[in-house]
């Protein structure tokens, strides 16, 4: 199973829910697979808002906006102790 790379398209887009970090590297069959387990990792606001209570489509979420992130093939990371500190 190939990994991949997932990103915001724009750096500075509010919904990216890691600050500092460019880019999430996971493992998953395909692209699109990619996009829904990141999704699922970080789906927003839980509940969305009172005006809008549906689940997982709250502030910051990227569900229904697929042009938001980008999804790129990418090596396997290094092992956390591999990285400095």
């Amino acid at each position: 199973m190939p990994w991949y790379a997932v990103r915001p398209r724009d750096d500075a887009d509010p919904r990216w829910p890691l600050p500092g970090t460019a880019e999430i590297v996971l493992k998953a069959e395909d692209p699109e697979s990619a996009r829904a387990k990141f999704e699922s990792a970080y789906p927003s606001q839980p509940f969305g808002s009172p005006g809008v209570p549906v689940p997982d489509t709250g502030a910051g979420s990227f569900r229904g906006d697929p042009d938001a992130l980008v999804v790129a093939e990418t090596g396997e990371p290094p092992a956390s102790r591999d990285r400095p500190a």
